[in-house]
């Protein structure tokens, strides 16, 4: 397999910092040595530091050229024959290092399922020839960049995963009614409540007020609930806030901030409600999947690839807090739907392992530069 650095320009710890590090683990595991080129102040930093990882620190991103500059270096130094970028700047910052002398070619990693740009500069970026493939985390993601890419045979769909040990477990009756009293204890909840939440970051793309719109429904219709939501704050927590009280609904919703402890939430909530608006594929559900919660959400992006209407989940378009709101009380009330959504969910997560996620990236890395292979595969897909 070739040496691979890879590129993550994230100043925090989100999903797609968690993707990379569950493939940094089984890359690691396969007995190959990964480097990583990241922002020495970042929590994916701390995390190779700790884990061992090699890493190529910069000191920021904010001088571009000087980053590229050290990146080509390194490469040519070091016999690195892949760049992957797992995000935009990321992925700017690897065709910039190519350009500067890096004898390497670029995989990028496409995560969100919303339109590359219509301007020169975002197509000329994304069709470079140093772009030997693009990997999509779903079919929704795929379809989008198909629009934009010149030789779509460079297209590859590679599932994110969901680290489904950490969630099993909880699946247990007995540990499920001690997370849920523990929920009820630490916050002073009253036994009977119904526990919603939302296990997402508080950032445009995951339209919390949706998620509150559909809360203001069901509490009009009589459901005494509480809504929880659990992930830090992605530039959106002060105008959601605003808005809940706004609404005079300041005593339904819990804040937690960022979590380690997401899996407890999970197993003591009765159901998860996830609002995005876009979506690369939502790993949260795969966790609630894990977790035996039952879920409703939107079809946004990728969610449909994991929820099958009525078969593993509930959907209701984008933004239709009515729709979801109809879909949380039927499934409140209809006890079997709930076990048989929950019992089909659960043999949908084969699929979503880590194991397999980073066998079909190492694929990809192997087949990089054999053309036939790129479009043979890209066909099957």
């Amino acid at each position: 397999m070739p040496a691979v650095l890879h590129i993550s320009t994230a100043r925090t710890w989100r999903g797609g910092e968690q993707q990379i590090a569950y493939l940094l683990f089984e890359l690691r595991a396969r007995g190959h040595s990964p480097w990583v080129c990241c922002s020495q102040s970042s929590p994916l930093h701390d995390f190779c530091q700790e884990s061992g990882v090699a890493v190529l620190p910069v000191r920021g991103f904010a001088q571009p050229i000087s980053a590229a500059l050290k990146m080509a270096s390194f490469c040519n130094d070091s016999g690195i024959e892949l760049l992957h970028a797992h995000d935009s700047r990321a992925h700017t910052l690897a065709l910039l290092a190519v350009l500067l002398g890096a004898r390497a070619s670029i995989i990028v990693h496409r995560r969100v399922d919303f339109p590359v740009g219509k301007n020169i500069l975002s197509h000329w970026k994304y069709n470079h020839p140093a772009i030997k493939r693009i990997i999509c985390v779903s079919k929704a993601v795929k379809q989008v960049m198909s629009a934009c890419i010149r030789d779509t045979s460079k297209l590859a769909l590679v599932y994110s995963a969901a680290d489904l040990s950490r969630f099993t477990a909880w699946r247990h009756p007995g540990a499920r009614a001690a997370a849920r009293g523990r929920l009820v204890s630490d916050y002073g909840l009253s036994a009977g409540q119904t526990l919603v939440l939302n296990t997402a970051a508080i950032a445009p793309h995951k339209d919390y007020f949706t998620f509150v719109n559909a809360a203001e429904i069901l509490l009009s219709r009589g459901l005494d609930a509480i809504f929880f939501i659990v992930g830090a704050d992605g530039g959106e927590e002060k105008a959601v806030r605003d808005y809940i009280i706004g609404k005079k609904l300041e005593s339904r919703f819990i804040f937690t901030g960022f979590r380690s402890d997401v899996p407890r939430y999970m197993a003591g909530a009765d159901l998860m409600l996830f609002t995005s608006k876009t979506e690369g594929l939502g790993t949260a559900v795969l966790e609630a999947f894990a977790c035996g919660l039952p879920v409703v959400a939107t079809s946004a992006g990728g969610i449909p690839e994991m929820i099958a209407h009525e078969e593993t989940g509930l959907l209701a378009p984008p933004g239709d807090a009515a729709g979801l709101a109809g879909q949380v009380q039927r499934l409140l009330q209809d006890e079997a739907l709930r076990e048989k959504l929950v019992s089909q969910a659960s043999q949908r997560l084969a699929d979503f392992s880590i194991q397999q996620m980073a066998e079909e990236v190492m694929t990809v890395y192997r087949e990089t530069g054999q053309p036939g292979k790129l479009a043979d595969r890209a066909a099957s897909i």
